[in-house]
């Protein structure tokens, strides 16, 4: 009797224990860890941020220039303020990378298309509409001509080689303030851009004409081609300070100088309202509606806002619109940065602002064009590779980090050219030749790199399209082949 009753006990005990044992919830998978998505979110807002940031400081230090430019216009005072432009460069071009995604450059309600980008980085400029300009076998009206548009200049009518004379500058009946910029690209064919980096580019440099100041400069590009301040400048246009100082026969200069400080005070604007939509601590900006997410299909909405600014900047802008359209045709205007010889730089830049966004990491800026970063603010957070390596995919991150390296080697390749006396427009002479070779690998390496970018999208399981089709006409598997 005895040993039945403790036999019955413990099978009483067992059960018991048993049915107290804890339920063990299936884990999930680590693509699903929103926590880790999150990170992914909150470094990107803090890049954009710290290099917007860096951006407005940057124009805050060209406007001082100008305003020395104003009261001093000298040899020296001009090229100061034209190093300066070339430093505000450094921190803008890395963020290249916060658009197509309808973030705060591209969208002010971030649900259109409807934000500052056209006024703040957009080309190739309309120099026709704002300034002198000479006519030659690479400054045709395909080069310098704009369709019909929404500025007063010759009453909205198309410009052609033909009346070139009637422009911003030298029409004095012409108010020089933001409203006449408010009218930047609204021609069909996008060439009357009037405002941003550019415009101030083309004030501050002039035509990139050749060392006879002869607009014919197609096939002979390299008569252009000289050293300014020091050996790692290319230099692009050669305006005469003259064009600055106001005299009774050159009453212009003080209209130069307006359009400088206008375009330049509207520039900062522009950045500071993008810079704060980026802001950490405001309630209710950008930023909150991009990090705030708290569904697994919300961060992944998001990643994938991240995934296709990396996608398409790297393929469709800068592999297509920023390279191959003018390599593939010769064609100096459409050239990013054609009056200052600085394209060089806006294609490392670019293509760094990729590989921020995937290492997590910014590293700030060059203050003084010698080759080494130091200035800005400088991040270190969470990123793609960090992510890969905790969900344990090794061979995607080893890929994309092989390509990441080989897109180096091309624009280090073509920033090394420039700096050494070929700058890019003497580069795109001969696109089949092995002086645009650096110009041609950056291409392919860029659209294998869209594609690296792509499987990362699918191996966190994101369907989105990660490269824009839409974003440019060029064939960039075919370096050289002309875009339709």
């Amino acid at each position: 009797m005895k040993l039945k009753t403790l036999s019955l006990a413990v099978i009483i005990i067992a059960y018991l224990a048993a049915c107290s044992e804890p339920v063990v919830k299936k884990t999930q998978p680590l693509e699903h860890n929103i926590i880790k998505l999150k990170q992914l979110l909150e470094t990107n807002a803090d890049i954009a941020f710290a290099v917007y940031s860096d951006s407005v400081e940057t124009l805050k230090l060209l406007k001082n220039t100008i305003v020395n430019l104003k009261f001093t216009p000298t040899e020296k005072t001009l090229a100061k303020a034209k190093k300066a432009w070339l430093i505000a460069r450094e921190p803008y071009g890395q963020t290249e990378v916060y658009r197509f995604r309808l973030s705060p450059i591209d969208s002010t309600d971030y649900i259109n298309e409807n934000g500052p980008e056209g006024a703040i980085n957009a080309w190739p400029l309309g120099e026709a509409l704002i300034d002198y300009v000479k006519v030659g076998n690479d400054f045709g009206d395909d080069q310098l001509g704009v369709a019909e548009h929404k500025t007063v200049i010759n009453k909205g009518k198309a410009i052609t080689t033909k009346n070139l004379g009637n422009n911003i500058i030298n029409n004095r009946r012409i108010k020089i303030n933001n409203k006449l910029f408010s009218k930047t690209v609204s021609s069909e064919d996008e060439r009357d851009v009037l405002a941003g980096y550019h415009a101030i580019e083309f004030l501050l440099w002039g035509q990139d004409l050749n060392n006879y100041s002869s607009a014919n400069t197609q096939g002979n590009r390299q008569l252009a081609v000289k050293a300014w301040g020091a050996n790692n400048i290319a230099m692009g246009g050669k305006r005469p300070v003259s064009d600055f100082i106001s005299t009774k026969k050159n009453d212009l200069a003080s209209r130069r100088l307006q359009y400088l400080k206008v375009a330049t005070d509207k520039l900062i604007n522009d950045l500071e309202i993008v810079r704060d939509a980026w802001e950490q601590n405001y309630s209710s900006n950008y930023r909150r509606q991009f990090t705030q997410i708290v569904t697994i299909k919300q961060a992944k909405q998001k990643i994938a806002e991240i995934l296709i600014g990396m996608g398409t900047l790297s393929e469709g802008e800068l592999a297509g619109e920023r390279m191959q359209i003018a390599l593939s045709s010769d064609s100096q205007e459409d050239e990013h940065s054609c009056f200052s010889d600085n394209t060089h730089r806006d294609i490392w830049l670019n293509a760094q602002g990729v590989t921020n966004s995937y290492y997590g990491e910014y590293a700030g800026y060059d203050s003084n064009l010698d080759g080494k970063i130091d200035a800005g603010t400088k991040i270190v957070g969470y990123g793609f590779d960090d992510y890969l390596k905790d969900i344990k995919k090794t061979n995607l991150a080893i890929n994309l980090e092989t390509q990441f390296k080989v897109t180096q080697k091309g624009y280090q390749a073509i920033d090394a050219s420039a700096k050494n006396g070929v700058p890019v427009d003497v580069m795109i002479q001969s696109p089949s030749e092995n002086i645009a070779k650096p110009m041609r690998d950056t291409i392919v390496s860029l659209n294998k790199q869209s594609a690296q970018i792509a499987r990362l999208a699918k191996a966190m399981k994101i369907t989105n399209m990660i490269v824009d089709t839409e974003a440019s006409a060029c064939d960039t598997s075919n370096p050289t082949k002309v875009c339709d």
